[in-house]
């Protein structure tokens, strides 16, 4: 994580994501502006939350990850996204990790600025109730998705959303083979399975595998197996 000491760039962020009213003014003196890389976590599991992310530029991945270290994908999210807020309204730890799929920009503001001046703030906090229901409506299409869909349409999906970003020209369609063991955890099935499913797809030619990584060749096939769903 780095900061970026540059208020033009953060004030063009509000503005373009229409947000400058919504946060008050009295906040924008108390707002940071943060750049993630690809592979970076923003927040982990578990860990004490102090800070509300806005999501801003790039793509993240929000995952939960069980006792027995399993993990599960919830949902890919672009702009725009909040991390952080069901934590501060009820003032508990990280419930997932996020972790940054592309270079990612997030703009931060430390909890206890917004008790201070968000806490009776209307605009404020209907923009907070709409994001939240928003969440819970999404992670319920997600958790049905994981468990009523075979595995080729869950992987045709998590590649169309962790390999492209119309954002970043650096997503280029390919998943690393460092990242298959975390894609078949991710997709809640094995490993071994994983691999099967892509040698079926590479045979139907909608992936190729070289070197272990997975590349797409076609894009517009793998998003109709998809059925067009998205991990979101």
């Amino acid at each position: 994580m780095i900061e970026i000491h540059d208020r033009v760039q953060l004030n063009a962020y509000l503005c373009e994501h229409h947000i400058e009213t919504i946060l008050p003014k009295s906040m924008h003196p108390h707002l940071s502006l943060y750049r993630f890389e690809n592979g970076e976590r923003i927040c982990s599991q578990g860990e004490p939350a102090a800070n509300l992310y806005v999501l801003v530029k790039g793509k993240i991945k929000i995952y939960t990850t069980s006792p027995e270290g399993k993990t599960l994908i919830l949902s890919f999210k672009t702009p725009l996204e909040l991390i952080g807020d069901i934590e501060y309204v009820r003032k508990m730890d990280f419930l997932n990790t996020v972790e940054a799929v592309s270079s990612v920009m997030m703009i931060g503001i430390q909890y206890r600025w917004l008790s201070k001046y968000g806490s009776d703030d209307a605009p404020f906090l209907k923009f907070l109730l709409e994001i939240i229901t928003q969440k819970f409506a999404i992670k319920s299409n997600s958790m049905s998705f994981n468990l009523m869909y075979p595995v080729e349409v869950r992987l045709a999906s998590y590649l169309l959303s962790v390999c492209f970003d119309e954002s970043d020209n650096q997503v280029v369609g390919q998943l690393p083979a460092t990242s298959l063991s975390d894609a078949a955890n991710l997709i809640g099935t094995s490993y071994r399975h994983l691999n099967r499913v892509i040698q079926q797809l590479c045979a139907a030619g909608l992936i190729e595998r070289i070197n272990g990584s997975v590349t797409v060749k076609d894009k517009k096939k793998l998003s109709e197996l998809a059925n067009h769903n998205l991990y979101k």
